[in-house]
């Protein structure tokens, strides 16, 4: 029951749930008391080399390319999005190869705004999830977001907005990361249905999901702890494990007791924990939509207030920190942020600027 008291407090102003008593029915809106996240890891003097260079490239970039009609100059949505932490992200992603994490980063720039990620809405997504099939509940001991998946309660026929279903639900869990966080716990389990006998999605749809989160959402994997594997899926992980990145590997964990990595009291009973969650649409729905959005919203405020800057910090996005990035800029910079014209400016040679462009358009073309 202090789970129910704790989240109730945590969304202040929020009166979808406040009785004390019985299962829990509302998204929890901060870690366990005594959770705190590891201390990020500080750059080589290499590696801030890398990344002044990527900053530098995104910075000049005059147009996000696309193919499909949706060409234009960086939005401020986009340039919020690309954050210091974000282009780390895709730096750690290709080993500290510069080049190929510029020409990742602008593919995922091209999708994000070819697929319409900043465009989907709750209540297009909302009948997808009526069952509970995807719930974001509680923090594990590292402060990460969980995000269970259930597919033993699809509830729709195969279709693009299964996919558009799942890429909503992680930038809600992106949301609702706490500061000095940027990776999820991923919490499936595949306890079959008893009411329909196939709830596996097909292979193309598994393979536009699992392209989606590689290539589009790098570094944000933390740990997947996965329950009640059949046998196919066990015999499926035993074969593609030798060509799983060692790395990678570590983070999946089968049938184990997850009180080891979730505290007991944010853990799903469904897993072992002692949180007694009871999934209701008519409630959880509308409350995890309004706590991201005051998220998202505190963030954008916190942005627009610090400059406006690419490459702004998300500790400061966060709160964590008080002061952004623009506290170490010079003043020139200070005054432009992200002002800066992205277009060429009469009489000033930008052939550098164009290149890049050009190049960035190759990029989106590619297979």
């Amino acid at each position: 029951m202090a789970a129910v008291a704790e989240t109730t407090a945590g969304l202040a102003g929020l009166s979808v749930q406040e009785k004390s008593t019985g299962p829990l029915k509302l998204p929890i809106a901060s870690p366990a008391s005594g959770v705190h996240p590891k201390e990020p890891t500080a750059l080589t003097e290499e590696q801030q080399k890398k990344y002044d260079w990527l900053l530098e490239e995104i910075k000049a970039l005059q147009e996000v390319p696309s193919t499909k009609g949706k060409e234009g100059p960086l939005t401020d949505t986009e340039k919020q999005w690309l954050t210091k932490e974000c282009l780390l992200r895709y730096l750690r992603a290709t080993k500290w190869h510069e080049k190929e994490a510029e020409k990742r980063l602008l593919k995922t720039l091209t999708w994000r705004r070819e697929y319409g990620v900043d465009e989907l809405r709750a209540d297009h997504i909302s009948p997808e999830n009526e069952t509970g099939k995807q719930i974001v509940l509680g923090y594990d001991k590292e402060g990460r977001v969980c995000h269970y998946l259930n597919p033993g309660r699809q509830n729709t026929a195969p279709s693009p907005r299964q996919v558009q279903h799942l890429v909503y639900m992680v930038e809600r869990v992106i949301d609702l990361m706490p500061p000095q966080v940027e990776t999820l716990s991923l919490m499936i389990d595949f306890k079959p249905s008893k009411t329909r006998s196939n709830t596996s999605p097909g292979v193309g749809l598994a393979r536009e999901v699992l392209d989606i989160l590689q290539n589009h959402y790098p570094e944000r994997l933390g740990r997947a702890l996965i329950i009640n594997t059949p046998w196919i899926i066990n015999g499926f992980f035993k074969i593609i494990t030798p060509f799983i990145d060692p790395h990678t590997r570590e983070k999946l964990k089968f049938n184990e007791d997850m009180r080891q990595y979730v505290p007991t009291e944010q853990l799903w009973t469904n897993f072992n924990g002692s949180l007694e969650f009871e999934y209701d649409h008519s409630v959880y729905w509308p409350a995890l939509v309004k706590l991201a959005s005051e998220r998202q919203q505190a963030r954008t405020e916190r942005w627009i207030a610090g400059g406006k800057h690419i490459g702004e910090s998300e500790d400061y996005l966060a709160g964590h920190a008080q002061t952004g990035v623009a506290a170490c800029l010079p003043e020139v910079e200070k005054e432009t942020g992200s002002e800066e014209n992205l277009e060429p400016k009469e009489g000033i040679p930008t052939s550098a600027g164009e290149a890049r462009t050009e190049e960035a358009k190759e990029v989106a073309s590619a297979p």
